[in-house]
């Protein structure tokens, strides 16, 4: 059987190598292993420069059950040419076509090899247009998640994110976190912050993009544990980039109640970054404060030495009653 697909999409008709696409994308993965060194890589690559969609959704399912947990399939295929002919494919009309072919890509990016053959193709800004609200709503959670994922592999190579910086990263992840999914807001919060704490140009308009820090405060209260964990790291960066310019700003967004609940039951990462973060915040010495904001200030000083000497602690207090103090805060 294996040598019959070979043999067909090595000199078969198009339909022949219609059918071999197909049969190939259900055999075991030695299966694929061994056809992928008998040179069916070239032809299949071939199959997706054409206008016949059935080819083009064989083509991409075969290639991708070949690249599937196969380092040296994946750098086989990009080598082969596969990169430039799949951006095509992203900018056709057809939505089940682009959503494999961003499945498809997104297994490539994950090789290291192989981020900045994707990137010098012009993947980046094309990625970034798959995100803006048109193409997001048009496409399924799957690919949007994809999409992110994919972007976030290329951001691990440190060279690429200027790149990505450039061509509106930043506004187009600020943008998702506003009306996106909790899937789609975690990926985006986490591909924020690897933009902002490798790039001082993407801290900076993260910054001053107006409704940001409340966009990451919202996201500190209302997100999942990870995305809370990536947006109170944000808001740290940010604070610490220039304490003057944003304290009052992250104050002025009600984060303090927030930041506390994550100083108690946040994940390890995010109680860390929380204590900092509120460390940098409460001198409020230079404040023109009303009676209630001297009434918090008192009040959150006492949570804050709770929080010091460790909530459950005998000297301490319980976390039922410090959640009860806290939520004074949000009053």
């Amino acid at each position: 059987m294996e040598e019959m697909v070979v043999e067909a999409l090595l000199f078969g008709d198009g339909q022949a190598q219609l059918l071999a696409a197909r049969q190939l994308a259900q055999f075991s993965s030695k299966q694929r292993h061994n056809i992928a060194e008998k040179g069916v890589v070239p032809p299949l690559i071939l199959m997706l420069n054409t206008n016949d969609f059935e080819a083009i959704e064989a083509a991409l399912f075969a290639l991708l059950s070949i690249a599937f947990r196969s380092e040296r399939n994946k750098i086989l295929i990009a080598k082969s040419g596969a990169i430039p002919v799949l951006l095509e494919v992203l900018r056709c009309e057809n939505r089940l076509l682009v959503e494999l072919g961003v499945a498809f890509l997104l297994t490539l990016s994950s090789c290291g090899s192989n981020k900045l053959a994707i990137a010098a193709s012009g993947a980046i800004p094309l990625l970034l247009e798959l995100l803006n609200s048109q193409s997001y709503n048009s496409m399924s959670l799957q690919a949007n998640l994809d999409i992110l994922s994919a972007l976030h592999n290329l951001s691990t190579c440190h060279q690429l994110i200027p790149s990505i910086v450039s061509y509106g990263g930043v506004a187009t992840l600020l943008g998702l976190i506003n009306l996106a999914s909790e899937l789609v807001m975690e990926k985006a919060v986490a591909l924020l912050e690897n933009l902002v704490s490798s790039s001082r140009t993407a801290l900076e308009e993260a910054a001053g993009t107006g409704g940001a820090i409340q966009c990451f405060v919202e996201a500190m209260e209302e997100g999942s544990r990870q995305c809370k964990e990536h947006a109170v790291a944000i808001l740290l960066l940010i604070c610490d980039s220039c304490r003057d310019r944003y304290r009052g700003m992250i104050l002025r967004e009600g984060a303090m109640a927030a930041l506390l609940q994550l100083s108690v039951d946040g994940t390890k990462r995010a109680r860390d970054k929380a204590k900092r973060l509120l460390l940098l915040l409460r001198d409020c010495s230079n404040c023109v404060q009303t009676t209630k904001q001297t009434k918090n200030i008192v009040l959150l000083e006492q949570i804050m030495r709770q929080i010091e000497q460790g909530v459950g602690d005998p000297a301490g207090m319980s976390v039922a009653l410090l959640e009860e103090m806290i939520s004074k805060l949000r009053t």
